[in-house]
């Protein structure tokens, strides 16, 4: 027996589908669809550093997986806050996101007095993507060899009375020495530059003693013999130093102050279009042509999903916290 097919079940049918749609799209299913057009990855910093090209990297493995074109957005200022709260504001669609710092998630909310968007409540956390040792270096003509005669020599000398430079009050190499300092029971004095060119222009001459910083600026000098390196700032130790200990190993247990990237797109984005980028992202982080791009920039692959990255900013909030507080170091 055959059924008609009435107008009156056209018109239920389609009523049921209508219902059924917000459904389907809460599960989802809606969005299968993404990516269908242009994304625009957001950079805080200027171009050419290592956050920019650990961008580029993300931005290319994206077009190149998805067959849409990724493009970087470089909107530097205010420790990248600038760029930060234009994520923050923008739809929640999936179309533009985030390649922030350690500094965008989790510090500048304690430097920073007027702070334009929650690190936490304003993003969806999508992925961990890379990470850089800071490194204890020295003038060769400081007579240490290691971090923790370092520390014994600067306790020597008193308090204040040995120096080291790092580009900015609140940047990772002097909140790094910061967290050292705070460890180790010694203090030393804080000599603020205007990039790491002129820290290591300096450093190189004999102007300064020390400097906690980024390791790429000074690793072909540490090379050539031009610096010592006494210890990185890492977990572990630094595939292109692979003969410098890090500082936790030389009986600074627990001393991990490596900066780190990751990717996040505007809270409310939907669940499965983060998980989505979240999969990619951390699949590229294991991918041996994506690892060497990395490593080539100066930075180590760093992979992470979306719950690794929300479990690594709350522990790096209570970290940092503490450092800052230890440190009195007043919002700006």
């Amino acid at each position: 027996m055959t059924n008609k097919i009435t107008r009156r079940r056209v018109i239920a049918s389609t009523a049921v589908a209508s219902l059924a749609a917000p459904m389907l799209a809460r599960h989802g299913w809606a969005q299968s669809s993404y990516p269908n057009k242009q994304i625009r990855m957001v950079v805080p910093f200027a171009p050419a550093g290592t956050t920019d090209l650990l961008g580029r990297i993300a931005a290319q493995h994206l077009t190149e997986v998805w067959g849409q074109t990724v493009v970087v957005d470089n909107k530097s200022g205010a420790g990248g806050n600038v760029g930060a709260e234009i994520v923050a504001k923008s739809a929640p669609d999936g179309y533009t996101l985030l390649l922030g710092t350690v500094g965008t998630a989790v510090t500048n909310q304690f430097l920073y007095k007027n702070m334009p968007y929650d690190g936490t409540k304003s993003f969806a956390p999508v992925a961990l993507f890379g990470e850089v040792a800071n490194v204890l270096a020295v003038h060769p003509s400081m007579p240490v060899k290691t971090a923790k005669e370092y520390v014994e020599y600067c306790k020597k000398q008193g308090p204040g009375k040995v120096s080291f430079g790092s580009p900015a009050i609140g940047g990772t190499g002097h909140l790094a020495m910061e967290y050292f300092q705070s460890l180790a029971g010694f203090k030393v004095e804080h000599v603020v530059y205007r990039g790491s060119s002129l820290v290591l222009k300096d450093l190189l001459a004999g102007h300064i003693p020390s400097t906690m910083d980024n390791l790429p600026p000074y690793l072909p000098h540490i090379q050539s013999g031009a610096l010592r390196a006494l210890g990185v700032s890492s977990g572990k130790r630094w595939f292109s130093l692979p003969d410098v200990p890090t500082i936790a190993e030389q009986g600074f247990a627990g001393f991990d102050a490596a900066p780190w990237w990751y990717v996040a797109a505007p809270a409310g984005t939907p669940p499965d279009i983060v998980k989505k980028l979240s999969d990619e992202l951390v699949k590229a982080s294991k991918s041996p042509d994506i690892i060497k791009k990395i490593r080539d920039a100066g930075a180590a692959e760093l992979g992470g999903s979306s719950e690794d990255l929300a479990k690594h900013m709350v522990a790096e909030t209570a970290k940092w916290q503490k450092v800052v507080t230890a440190a009195k170091l007043e919002p700006q």
